[in-house]
């Protein structure tokens, strides 16, 4: 057996965790802290919670919140001089995936320097990170658990990869709570992103046990609690996304991820799609490219989506993936690449960009950007 490493951060869960944000923050560091976060999070109230838990403890903080959906360059840029300027120390950061990837850039910047293309790519990092502390408002992104921060470039149009072992936040503190504000598209296009993580994670290249065993379990809640998420909103329902989230986050940043999140990324960069809503259109054709080369592990996936093994490994995994693509339709939610690309004459520079992204070295099967764009034209 090969020797392989798993790193995640220290984790609180629980209701009502959030209030320990001020006192994970002072253990980490001086201040003031840095808090980012976005817009709607502002909205909902969150962040006024989040904020009366710096006052109770007289910890003063920084609030940033120039973030949108797939974060951008020049925003990281303008954080991390906001954080210099201010002198701040320990990141916070209280959001979906964007707030948080947005807080790693900043963190980045401000402890070494540069811009964050100087950074795209894996293990280009050379000095610590200021401590982090995050808070996922959302059950998908795996943000505040992983590796990873994806930040666009907007002259190129390129969602940029960045990887290191230094972008894995100090704590995640997981409040379900936090879920029970949430729309019920944003609520689906979280789920569904946790589930395309522990997916492809658990067919990955670099999968070894540590990180199969937490695909699997994200999987096996994704398929059971959704459901009553959505219909009932159950705080119960909600809690057990956030753990099948944060499950999928650990399985992910250890062993990466595939295909289908190259094609997310360059989508995501080139025509600002919403991340979430990628998942729903291209995991299951994916997942039917990539059975030739993993059909026992996809075998294992097809059993706990459809409940039972088939005659065949390869029947097993075909009846998963097609339940998954039903599932799918039957929320109501885009499930044809047309019905979130405008341009289909696209296409062709997508698939070369994805060609590019990191997340495809440990797809299972080889895939070439014409082989990813049949996927899409089949998609479309």
């Amino acid at each position: 057996m090969l020797t392989s490493k798993f790193s995640i951060p220290e984790i609180i869960f629980g209701h009502g965790s959030l209030a320990y944000t001020a006192t994970c923050a002072r253990r980490l560091g001086g201040e003031p802290g840095f808090f980012v976060s976005a817009p709607g999070l502002e909205q909902a109230g969150w962040v006024g919670r989040d904020f009366d838990s710096l006052d109770a403890d007289a910890l003063e903080g920084v609030f940033f919140n120039n973030v949108t959906a797939n974060p951008r360059d020049h925003q990281v840029s303008e954080g991390a001089t906001r954080y210099m300027d201010e002198g701040c120390d320990v990141v916070i950061a209280l959001g979906g995936g964007s707030p948080m990837d947005a807080a790693k850039g900043i963190a980045l910047l401000a402890s070494n320097g540069g811009t964050v293309q100087d950074y795209e790519g894996a293990n280009r990092i050379q000095r610590p990170l200021p401590p982090m502390v995050f808070i996922p408002s959302t059950a998908g992104s795996g943000a505040d658990i992983s590796q990873f921060a994806i930040i666009t470039d907007h002259r190129r149009h390129v969602k940029m990869s960045i990887i290191s072992r230094t972008l894995v936040p100090n704590i995640s503190i997981i409040d379900p709570t936090v879920l029970t504000t949430k729309p019920r598209d944003l609520i689906i296009a979280a789920a569904i992103d946790a589930l395309a993580h522990a997916v492809e994670s658990y067919v990955s290249r670099l999968a070894f046990a540590l990180t199969e065993n937490q695909s699997l379990k994200a999987i096996d809640l994704i398929i059971k609690h959704l459901p009553a998420a959505l219909k009932t909103g159950s705080l119960e329902a909600l809690e057990q996304l956030g753990i099948a989230a944060t499950s999928a986050a650990m399985a992910f940043s250890n062993a990466s991820l595939g295909m289908e999140h190259a094609l997310a990324h360059s989508l995501g960069g080139m025509l600002d799609v919403v991340h979430g809503m990628v998942h729903p259109v291209l995991l299951p054709p994916v997942m039917r490219y990539n059975l030739q080369a993993c059909p026992e592990k996809l075998a294992d996936i097809g059993e706990i989506v459809i409940g039972k093994r088939r005659c065949s490994a390869e029947a097993t995994a075909l009846a998963g993936i097609d339940q998954l693509a039903g599932y799918c339709h039957s929320l109501k939610i885009p499930t044809r690449l047309r019905d979130i690309v405008t341009d289909r004459a696209t296409l062709p520079q997508v698939c070369r960009m994805a060609a590019n992204d990191a997340c495809l070295l440990t797809n299972p099967r080889d895939a070439t950007w014409e082989d990813m764009l049949q996927i899409c034209e089949d998609a479309w």
